[in-house]
């Protein structure tokens, strides 16, 4: 078999609190789906094994294709990875990545020395 590689259709749609990435990916499950953090930049990467195996009398064939993919998707600094859901559901993978909150100034407050 030819590897092939997966060019999923990716979505990404984003709002005031969040950032929704959605990926088409037919036949793939949870085990065939990683997706890592580093550095502001979160990887998606898929890899599709199939076996298929036809006996005949005279001949037996097994069929393996193998189709993969990686998508790379920058994302705001300060993204805690720890608050990221990704589900998979009839081949369609959603990852939502809450946007991290805008850094506030504190306010210190000034006291005499005493």
């Amino acid at each position: 078999g030819l590897a092939t590689d997966l060019v999923p259709s990716t979505d990404l749609v984003e709002n005031d609190n969040e950032i929704q990435i959605t990926a088409e990916l037919p036949g793939l499950e949870e085990k065939d789906v990683q997706i890592n953090l580093a550095d502001n930049m979160l990887t998606i990467k898929g890899e599709k094994k199939a076996e298929k195996e036809e006996k005949d009398k005279n001949y037996r064939l097994v069929e393996r294709s193998y189709g993969s993919f990686s998508r790379s998707i920058e994302l705001p600094p300060g993204v805690d990875a720890g608050t990221i859901k990704a589900s998979i559901s009839k081949g369609v993978l959603t990852v939502v990545i809450p946007k991290p909150a805008p850094a506030r100034a504190k306010k210190i407050e000034v006291k005499s020395a005493a």
